[in-house]
């Protein structure tokens, strides 16, 4: 049966770890019980935290919106400087990309690699640094990589 409660619409219990079983329900106006559903990720204050509490759909989620800001730099800017590019990255990108890190604080080699790849794709807009290594780069912009900042 259908709860018609707006309570059930805004709550769901999220279970961190593993074999846990346990039930919530929340009482309706006829007094019967109305079953919440249980989610394995909820998005909160920006954050997805997930059962596994693992930061691989964060750091997803993170790189995805900073290339799409990435992509419209681009698009917008035929050449970019080194100050301007500069400006640009550490205003619309970066905080993207280190929002909220302390909370779910990637771990992973692969997490990180997943935000590093958008910052050695956005340092290679950069006029006459194309070609560069990275490492070369980031010391021409006077950048560090994510992991040490």
């Amino acid at each position: 049966m259908q709860c018609m409660l707006s309570l059930s619409d805004r709550c769901w219990p999220l279970h961190v770890g593993h074999k846990l079983t346990t039930s919530y329900s929340i009482p309706r106006t006829d007094g019967a019980l109305c079953r919440l559903a249980e989610v394995d990720e909820e998005k909160d204050l920006g954050v997805i935290l997930t059962k596994d509490l693992k930061a691989r759909r964060q750091c997803r989620e993170a790189a995805r919106k900073a290339m799409k800001v990435l992509r419209t730099i681009k698009r917008h800017f035929t050449r970019l400087d080194k100050t301007t590019f500069l400006i640009l990255y550490k205003s619309y990108v970066r905080p993207l990309l280190e929002f909220s890190i302390p909370a779910w604080s990637p771990s992973l080699r692969k997490d990180i690699n997943c935000l590093e790849q958008v910052q050695r794709r956005a340092t290679k807009l950069v006029v006459g640094l194309k070609r560069l290594e990275y490492a070369d780069r980031l010391h021409e912009l006077g950048l560090t990589t994510l992991e040490k900042r």
